[in-house]
């Protein structure tokens, strides 16, 4: 029996506000426990909350963006429920109406796109954090630290049309480069600032009915989102095949034993008691509000990549891949546009640059070459300055370390704004450091650009490999390739590829006649 899996996502995103939702708190993130808060975020009698107009323009924007249906007219809700980490005894949160409904995102899977629904965006408070071990003694006590409680969360809920663990995965990555492009949440999920849950249930396949689902929660990366849907589809196709039934529960993603665990019985809303929060006034929008907000929107991923194919000529995922964070895009378009080649300043991004990054774990933003170095660097390799060989091998690494050097522990930042970008790059020309062409001169890097001198080394290659010239002349000409690379290797790379290939044809067919 074939199944389907039936998958959707709910994700907190926790928003770049400088206070709370509802108190003047810090959200500052990383400080000593328990000290940002006050009567308001823990709960005390007596204490009124107060809506954080930034969280509730962010949310718009966000709406805005993802296309939903904005409700002019939404209202706070209490979630009812104990935890320790929830001092008040409820959340306060947005039930029905939410702010925000009937959005969609576009994800790109092997070429195809697909829209998926979202079916809801609603403005929350965050609660507490349990902290079960790091501590002299965690193994008889939990400590509770109160710090995130009435931070400013997004819920972003999809529609259950996401088909497997890589749609899943796309979603979530498609998310949080909107949610980075917007500046509402920075998505790093190691921090928690970004969390997913997921619900996963299946059915026979041609089917319409769903089947019973399964809640798991504790997926704070990619690589658990798409293990734990894994395993939990497997783990509800051997139940299945077994005549057993699926629980409706929650479950825990243990990234120790590779598996899910049960948490506790799903529960559904009426559970929670919702009803509406009485300190709190229904929460107005205007449409001129958001008139304002929408003006204030930068081009979006999508609409960017759908640019640098139209604009620069880009294959769709050289263009992809550029758009994957808004800093990256910033500095493609600022090399591109001073180097007047956009895919030789693709292919270097593409490659060396996030090869460094990955390496060193640092953001595009922390790159120590600016782009008009890159630049430059590009158009001496097409100017035929230098080999393309040499610049990876040679100048690029020098360039590197230079521009480690000078940027001791000030890294650079590449501005969003990609016109006040341009302006900084005309003020540096003719000042720019790293300079390749002083790397260039200083390991006397110049390409042999003499047909003479060229011809000298062939010559003696030709002349120090005579078994290999002898099969060529019968015929194999796959030994071009092997005498060709001595070439290169006899003038240290300076050789211009094309042209010692050339020249080194010329002089085995002159062999030939002999």
């Amino acid at each position: 029996m074939k199944y389907e899996t039936i998958i959707g996502l709910e994700i907190h995103a926790q928003l770049l506000t400088r206070t709370k939702l509802f108190c003047r708190c810090s959200t500052k993130f990383g400080q000593k426990p328990n000290t940002l808060t006050c009567p308001v975020c823990l709960g005390l009698p007596g204490s009124l909350p107060v809506i954080n107009r930034e969280a509730v323009q962010m949310a718009i924007k966000l709406a805005l963006a993802l296309k939903a249906k904005i409700n002019l007219k939404s209202i706070f809700s209490r979630k009812n429920y104990f935890y320790p980490d929830l001092p008040k005894g409820y959340q306060i949160t947005q039930y029905y109406p939410p702010i925000a409904e009937d959005g969609q995102l576009t994800i790109n899977l092997n070429g195809q796109e697909k829209v998926i629904g979202i079916e809801r965006i609603h403005l929350e408070e965050d609660a507490g954090k349990s902290i079960h071990d790091g501590l002299p003694d965690s193994a008889e006590k939990t400590y509770l630290d109160f710090n995130r409680c009435g931070v400013p969360l997004l819920e972003i809920v999809s529609r259950p049309e996401l088909r497997s663990s890589e749609e899943a995965v796309g979603f979530v990555q498609n998310l949080r480069t909107l949610l980075q492009y917007l500046e509402i949440c920075d998505g790093n999920m190691e921090e928690g600032n970004l969390r997913c849950d997921a619900n996963l249930s299946l059915r026979i396949s041609g089917s319409s009915e769903f089947g019973t689902k399964t809640e798991v929660k504790n997926l704070n990366s990619f690589r658990f989102l798409a293990r734990a849907l894994d395993y939990e589809a497997s783990r509800q196709i051997e139940a299945l095949e077994k005549g057993e039934k699926i629980i409706q529960e929650t479950r825990g993603w243990d990234s120790a034993e590779n598996r899910t665990v049960p948490q506790r019985s799903k529960e559904e809303a009426h559970d929670y008691r919702y009803f509406p929060e009485p300190d709190l006034p229904p929460l107005i929008i205007s449409e001129d509000w958001i008139q304002e907000i929408a003006h204030t929107l930068p081009e979006l991923p999508q609409e960017k990549a759908e640019r640098f194919i139209r604009e620069y000529n880009l294959p769709v995922y050289d263009a992809q891949v550029l758009t994957s964070s808004r800093p990256l895009a910033d500095y493609f378009e600022a090399t591109a546009r001073a180097a007047g080649h956009p895919k030789q300043a693709s292919n270097w991004i593409r490659r060396e640059i996030l090869q460094y990054l990955k390496e060193k774990n640092i953001p595009i933003t922390q790159f120590p070459i600016p782009p008009a170095s890159l630049a430059e660097l590009i158009k001496l390799v097409e100017q035929q300055v230098i080999t393309i060989n040499l610049a990876k091998e040679k100048v690029f690494p020098e360039m590197l370390v230079e521009a480690e050097k000078m940027a001791g522990s000030e890294q650079i930042e590449i501005k969003s704004n990609l016109s006040k970008e341009a302006k900084e790059l005309e003020k540096a020309e003719g000042q720019i450091e790293p300079d390749p062409r002083k790397i260039i001169e200083k390991l006397n890097l110049k390409p042999i650009s003499d047909d003479q001198s060229l011809t000298q080394v062939i010559d003696s290659v030709l002349a120090n490999n005579p078994g290999p010239v002898k099969q060529y002349l019968e015929g194999k000409v796959q030994v071009l390739g092997f005498l060709l690379g001595q070439v290169m290797k006899a003038t240290q790379g300076k050789a211009t590829p094309q042209k010692a290939q050339m020249i080194l044809k010329e002089a085995l067919e002159q062999l030939k006649q002999k």
